[in-house]
Formats: structure tokens, C-alpha cells, sequence
């Protein structure tokens, strides 16, 4: 019996000079691979920092605060990118479009990351599956804020405001489904009253309006700028203990509706991003975290400073967006 003809394939590789020009070929794409990897970040190319909000608010005031330690870190310039609307899901729409290179970084938050998929039926990125993430930064309670003239001084007056004139009081936010909304929406639950919700594009224009009298409250996480200038009154923080920031405001609790309720802000890469980047992003945020200065200085904004393995911030993230179904659904918050 014949033996069977070879497959051509086999044949070819089973020659000497071609399976040693295979090896190399292997071995020279291997380490093109591997330079490419080394090469991150590229000097000739700045990181863009997708902050998906205004100037001014808390999310911006965490970006920046980041940018020149981690450029110094990474030895290329990091720059702030901010592109806001929709509660943060336009510039997180853009975003999940760029490269997975290391060059594009977001700014994820609470808002976009886990109240945004229950609050839009078309969303245009998922959650979980299109984003990479790399490091928690902090958590920031909410504070019930009020113009330096209003004539409420305490969380009493204002519940006992709006329940003698239900729907007459406003509160602002930085969109629908941002930090802001859905901390107003649990008040208005935990208090019992009827106050209408004003949504911004940004937390930033919304404190300016708030500021200027324009709406009566705020349950903010970047106004004690606008508190130490006197701009601004805190009535409450919807925190378990009390900030170290503001240690003379009473929490939710102590003052009578308990609530808690937070913003957490942590950076994401797209997609299928480079573990080597993962990497050596979250060790040197980590540092940067450690740094006394930055670390007092997020204290100063009223934030617990997290941190972290890229793994935990895996775990968390995609926790809170089932966390945030029901935060969401209790909001009363209509799905867009």
C-alpha cells in the first residue's frame, strides 16, 4: 500500500532552512511585540484624560489634580480633556472609541460607569465589556449645600420648608442620573417631600445657578471651595461619620434623615488595553496616591482615598452597576 503524499504545508515546514526561518520570523515579531509594549507611553504622543464633564466640578478638580504628577511620572504630557452632557455619557461614548494604547484615558465615575446604564435604553458602550479598568481614586459623600442667603441653617429648615409647600423648592445636579440627581432623589424618599429636580451640564454651571440663587439646594461632592469662601452653607454630609474636611456639619443621620450617599471616580483604559499598561499605570497612580501632598489634598475636597489593585477596581466597578439598578429604579428616574 502507498503511503499517503504529504500535505504541502507539512512538506514545506519540514524543511530545515524553512522551519528555521519560521522560528526567526516568530522570534522577530515576538520582540517587535514586546518593543512595542516597552516604547508605552510614546514621547511624541501626549495622554489625553477624558474628564466627561464641565470644568469646575468635582470630577475636573480630580483630573487635574492628577495630571502634572503623573506626567512627571510617565515622562510625556498628561492633558485634560473635558467633553460633558448627558449626566457624562457623551465623552464616555467618545471615548470607548479610542485605542486601547494607553494614549486615552477616562475618568469614570459612579455616574457613567454604574447609574448610566439603568438610565438610557440606548446607551452606546456596555459597562463591563468595553472598558479596562486600572485603579479606584476616592469616594466623595454628598453635601447638602444652600446659598450663603438662604434662610435655611440647618436640614430641618429645609424639610420643614418643603413640606409646607410641596413642589415649590428646586435642587440642582450635573445631569440626570449623575451623583448629584440621584443623592437629591434619595432626600426627597428619606425626608418625605416634593422638590423638583433642575438638571445641568455639569456640577459646575449647576453650583454657579446655586450660588447665584437661581435654585435652592444642592447635594453636591465639589463645593467646599465655594463653602470656605463663604459662597455656599453646608447643612449636612451623607456620610456614616463625619468629614474631616467639615467637621462641624452634622451628617444626614444626625440630622434627622438618614441617607447615605456618594460618588466614587477611578480611571479606565477602552477596551482590551495592554496588561503591561494596566500595570505600570496603577503602580504609579498608587504612588501618586500615596503622595502626602495629593493625598491632603483629596481630603481637602471632602474624598476617601482609595486605591488599589487594578483586580479590586474590577470587582467594585462592576458591582456597583448592579448596586446602581436599584438606586436608580428607587430614584423614580425615567429611562431615556
Amino acid at each position: 500500500m502507498n503511503s499517503p503524499s504529504p500535505n504541502p504545508a507539512q512538506a514545506m515546514n519540514s524543511h530545515p532552512l524553512l522551519s528555521r526561518r519560521n522560528a526567526l520570523l516568530a522570534c522577530a515579531l515576538a520582540l517587535a511585540s514586546s518593543a512595542s509594549f516597552a516604547a508605552w507611553p510614546n514621547d511624541k504622543m501626549p495622554i489625553r484624560l477624558m474628564v466627561p464633564w464641565p470644568a469646575g466640578g468635582a470630577t475636573d478638580q480630580i483630573g487635574r489634580l492628577l495630571t502634572q504628577p503623573l506626567s512627571e511620572a510617565l515622562g510625556v504630557p498628561v492633558i485634560v480633556e473635558n467633553k460633558g452632557g448627558a449626566g457624562g455619557v457623551i465623552g464616555t461614548q467618545q471615548f470607548v472609541k479610542d485605542k486601547p494604547d494607553g494614549h486615552s484615558i477616562l475618568l469614570a465615575t459612579s455616574s457613567t460607569n454604574a447609574a448610566a446604564p439603568h438610565l438610557y435604553a440606548r446607551l452606546g458602550y456596555e459597562p463591563i465589556t468595553d472598558f479596562t479598568p486600572v485603579v479606584s481614586l476616592c469616594e466623595i459623600p454628598n453635601v447638602m449645600v444652600v446659598p450663603a442667603k438662604s434662610p435655611w441653617n440647618s436640614l430641618h429648615d429645609v424639610v420643614a420648608a418643603a413640606k409646607k409647600d410641596p413642589g415649590k423648592y428646586t435642587y440642582g445636579s450635573a445631569g440626570i442620573g449623575g451623583s448629584q440627581h440621584l443623592a437629591g432623589a434619595q432626600f426627597k424618599t428619606a425626608a418625605g417631600i416634593d422638590i423638583r429636580h433642575i438638571p445641568y451640564k455639569g456640577s459646575g454651571p449647576a453650583a454657579q445657578d446655586l450660588i447665584a440663587g437661581h435654585i435652592d439646594m444642592m447635594l453636591d461632592t465639589g463645593s467646599l471651595g465655594s463653602i470656605r469662601g463663604g459662597m455656599l452653607k453646608p447643612l449636612a454630609v451623607a456620610s456614616e461619620k463625619r468629614l474631616p474636611a467639615l467637621p462641624k456639619v452634622p451628617t444626614f443621620k444626625e440630622a434627622g434623615t438618614p441617607m447615605l450617599a456618594s460618588a466614587w471616580y477611578g480611571l479606565m483604559l477602552p477596551a482590551h488595553a495592554p496588561a503591561e499598561v494596566v500595570t505600570r499605570l496603577n503602580t504609579e497612580v498608587n504612588k501618586i496616591l500615596k503622595n502626602p501632598e495629593i493625598h491632603q489634598r483629596l481630603v481637602d475636597m471632602g474624598a476617601i482615598v482609595m486605591g488599589g489593585s487594578a483586580e479590586e477596581f474590577a470587582k467594585f466597578s462592576a458591582s456597583e452597576v448592579k448596586r446602581y439598578e436599584g438606586i436608580v429604579r428607587d430614584s423614580g428616574a425615567p429611562k431615556e
